[in-house]
């Protein structure tokens, strides 16, 4: 006879058994997550909350992280936002990602005005990369190119010349 299905085993012990979280794993789990890529304080709080119930000692690690500048949102948002420019997409598109990714406005303002990203030349390296030289297309065409580029994140007039009359 088969064994009937089992549930899952739970992720972590009765709540009268758990051992207290100690401020030192939470630490050397963000530090670990940190020394691979830049995160946001979001981001971050996220990936604290799945190892670590213990809410309280993620946001007083999460502040000491932050009072060390061993977490910034501005570097994380510079750092993002050159890597999405470069990927080819656009201010509108990686605003919305960095909004997504728990970046505040100000934030996001400061890391495009300190990353100096020149979005009509990024503009048109992703409509070449994507159709070649601009030219005369038809209206089925021209309205794919728009798609994309909206797709992108670029705004009209960043790519308005390339599509054409």
């Amino acid at each position: 006879m088969a064994e009937p299905d089992l549930p899952p085993a739970p992720r972590h012990a009765p709540d009268e058994t758990r051992a207290a979280v100690n401020p030192a794993d939470i630490r050397l789990v963000a530090m670990n997550l940190l020394s691979r890529r830049e995160h946001s304080l979001g981001e971050l709080r996220q990936k604290l909350r799945r190892h670590f119930d213990d809410e309280t000692q993620v946001e007083t690690q999460l502040r000491k992280l932050v009072d060390e500048n061993l977490q910034s949102d501005d570097r994380y948002a510079e750092s993002f936002a050159r890597q999405r420019a470069q990927r080819g997409y656009g201010p509108a598109r990686v605003r919305q990602e960095m909004r997504e990714k728990g970046v505040d406005d100000i934030a996001i303002a400061r890391a495009f005005e300190s990353a100096q990203l020149d979005w009509w030349a990024l503009a048109e390296a992703a409509f070449r990369k994507k159709f070649g030289e601009p030219g005369r297309v038809d209206m089925k065409e021209k309205s794919r190119r728009i798609r994309f580029m909206q797709y992108r994140g670029f705004s009209t007039d960043h790519y308005q010349h390339l599509i054409g009359d």
